[in-house]
Parts: structure tokens; sequence; C-alpha cells
């Protein structure tokens, strides 16, 4: 357990660790190249380091210097794996590493922890046996441990209804070998970090609007060519300090090198819809994605929002810290159009609502999201993270500016994405 206590405020300048998104993409793809590519400022997490040890577990050369990787690509030619696979926690891992074993002309099994054993992989899994491999698993596919045995693999076109960039990056890495064209429709445009690696190793890929939402499609059969990237830190993380000095008086923080690309930066457009003043410093592009310095300062009053669905995409790890400035808005705030987040580390809704009013917010919850009642002073509580590492350090940053003691339940867990996280908020506070 951690006990959490309230500060006077946060003050200086702190450079979160990196994207995790981009991190795993950028263990996966140069894997699957030809040549040797280069990954700097690498997020070493649990969630990251499972993508690593199941790559090398395919037979991928890859010599890791503290945060730099060389990754010797395979040209897709990996090697049967001797044991099973475990993306441990990570369903960024078991859904994109679900793609590329469906590529293989051999027998692999793929398997997580008792969380991630509970998430849902019939909607990667589904459309992968349609192109045409053979895949197998608990409740008929829908739970981890998988079993797949991948090979000669046909385009097709689906319709990534949940607008999941999990989804979209595995189908579109199974039609990297697929025969014909690969088609990913969306109702709104999702993550898009794996298009942007992808087309920087110069793969031929187009994306359009249509009637239906959003497209994107290649041709199979391309190579990819050796990737040079820098990982920028992530949004995501960035978001919990970022919510820290907004409601702690006299705070300001500077926030280095974050990720702003539009389909990630949902939370700071809704701080500015909150009336918070922020803003993006020192702009710039690092390996095909946009970068910013990021300021933030205390803000004496919030306004109340609305999370509509079709945002949701790009800000759905923000939402529990989301939830914690909601509480102290001046009206009601409401999320609606994220069901998805009962199928994360853990049901978030629920774990947000209960934490909540532990604290003594006025919260009602729905299936897909929930409104709070914000004005409210929070008093300190014991918070059931249910090993949530977002949940975790949420509730951690609204211990800051509760009424006495909050008390984290299960503080390790943050290690998932962000090991420094405590080290670095003692560092902040003032």
């Amino acid at each position: 357990m951690k006990i959490i206590q309230k500060v006077r405020c946060l003050k200086g300048e702190l450079r979160v660790p990196s994207d995790k998104s981009i991190s795993h993409r950028a263990v996966i793809l140069p894997s699957l190249a030809e040549g040797e590519s280069v990954v700097e400022n690498w997020l070493e997490s649990k969630d990251t380091l499972a993508t690593l040890s199941i790559i090398k577990a395919l037979g991928v050369k890859i010599v890791k210097k503290g945060k730099t990787l060389k990754i010797k690509g395979s040209n897709f030619l990996l090697k049967e794996p001797t044991k099973i696979l475990n993306a441990k926690n990570s369903g960024t891992t078991a859904r994109l590493m679900l793609g590329v074993l469906s590529t293989q002309p051999f027998f692999s099994v793929l398997t997580g922890d008792q969380s991630l054993k509970r998430r849902p992989m019939l909607r990667v899994v589904e459309p992968l046996r349609e192109m045409g491999a053979k895949i197998d698993g608990r409740e008929k596919g829908d739970k981890l441990p998988i079993a797949v045995r991948g090979g000669h693999l046909k385009g097709i076109s689906i319709f990534n209804k949940k607008a999941s960039a999990q989804v979209k990056s595995c189908i579109l890495i199974a039609g990297l070998r697929a025969e014909g064209i690969t088609e990913v429709y969306e109702p709104y445009l999702s993550r898009d970090h794996t298009e942007r690696m992808l087309k920087a190793m110069g793969v031929e890929l187009v994306s359009y609007d249509t009637d239906k939402g959003r497209v994107v499609k290649l041709e199979g059969g391309q190579t990819l060519k050796p990737a040079y990237v820098v990982c920028p830190a992530d949004p995501s993380s960035a978001a919990f300090f970022a919510a820290g000095a907004v409601l702690l008086k006299g705070s300001e923080v500077l926030l280095k090198d974050v990720l702003i690309n539009p389909t990630r930066d949902g939370f700071f457009r809704k701080l500015r819809e909150m009336g918070v003043k922020l803003s993006y410093e020192n702009l710039r592009e690092i390996s095909g994605e946009q970068v910013a310095d990021i300021y933030v300062r205390y803000a004496d009053t919030l306004k109340p929002i609305q999370v509509k669905e079709e945002e949701v995409p790009t800000l759905i790890d923000e939402i529990p810290i989301l939830a914690i400035l909601m509480a102290f808005a001046d009206g009601v705030s409401t999320v609606r159009g994220a069901q998805e987040l009962r199928v994360k580390e853990s049901d978030r809704i629920k774990a947000i609502v209960q934490n909540l009013r532990r604290m003594g917010a006025k919260v009602e919850e729905y299936e897909d999201g929930f409104s709070i009642e914000g004005g409210q002073y929070l008093k300190g509580a014991v918070i059931k993270t249910y090993g949530d590492h977002r949940i975790a350090m949420s509730f951690s940053i609204a211990g800051l500016v509760a009424e006495g003691e909050t008390i984290i339940d299960d503080p390790d867990c943050v290690a998932i994405s962000y090991p420094e996280f405590y080290e670095h908020l003692e560092q902040l506070a003032c």
C-alpha cells in the first residue's frame, strides 16, 4: 500500500516516460523489416518488455543499451517458438502479435496474465480467420490462451465498429503479407501510429474519409524498410501531472517532448474546454509525429464538460484522470459512449465510480460511462486499484488535493506503464 497526502503545489519541468503505443510498434514493425533499425528513447515498462520478449522468442536479434534498441529485421521470416508466448498484462501486445503470428506458417500459442485472459480477442480473431489464419482458444477464440497457425492470407475489408487502433493495427500488419488489398473502415479516426510508422518504413498506404467514416487500405506483399524511431513522451502519462497542476493552487509545470498527435491529445483539448490555460511550446516533428512542450498552471475554476462517443478514442486512457478533474468542475460532467472502458486492465467505469464515491463524490454510473456532480471536496479513502495502473495514478493525483490520507492498495501496478511515477511525483511536489 502507499499513503498519499495533501501537498501545496506542483512545480518544475518533467520529461515523462516515452509513449507506450509507439514503443510497442517500434519493436514490432522493425522486427518485420529488412535490415537494421534503431529505436531511441524507448519506454521500458512491463507492457513493452512483454512485446520485446515475444519478438526475441520469435528469433529476432535485438540489442538493448539503456533506452536504445538495435533491431535486426527478419523480413517476416520468424522462427517457430519453442515455448508459449506471454503478453503478460498488455492488450496491445496480444492483439498486434496475433496479427504478426497469423502471417507465419508455424504453430504458436499466446497467453497473458489473469487480467488479460479476461479481455476480448474475437475482435481480431474473427477477421484474422476470415483472412485465412487457423486460430482457436478459450470461448471459441475470444479469450487467451489462443493457438495460431498462420500462413497464406488473403486481403479483406472490415468495419472496425469500435474504432480500435489495436484492431486496425493487427489487420494492417496481417495485410502486409496477404494476397490483394486489405481495407479497414472505422466510424472515426482512431490512433494512427501504425499508419505513420508504416509510411515511414516505405509502405504505400492510403487513408481517406467515406460515407461510412474513415478507411485505411494497403496492398499485400510490400517490404518494410529499416526505421530510425525516436519515441516522444507519452501524453497519457503527462496527463496526470497536468491534472495535478490544474488542481493545486500556485502550480505550474512544463511537460517536455509530449506527443500531440491529433488522435491522442483529446485530454488537453478537454482541459482547454474546462477553462484551463495551457500552451503548446516548441512545436516540432520527430519521427513523423507531432511533439511539443506543454505548459500547464493552476485553474481557480473549472467548467463542466461532456465527453461524446466520437471523442473517446482520442482520450480513452485519460478518462480516469479526467474524471478526477470533473469532480472539481462547477456543474455536472458526463462521459458517454465509453463502454470500451469495461474491458481494459480493469472495468474502469466501475473502478472510477466506486473510488470517487469512496472519496465523497456524487457519481451516477451508466453502462457506457458516468456523470459526476462537480464542485465537491474530496476526502481521503482507501482506493481499490484492481491492479490497474491508470486507476492507481489517477487516484494518487486525487489524493494530493483530498482532505486526509488516501491509501493506494496496489501502487506497484504503475510499473505497467510508468515505473518512476511516484518518484517523479515527489520531484514536483512543493
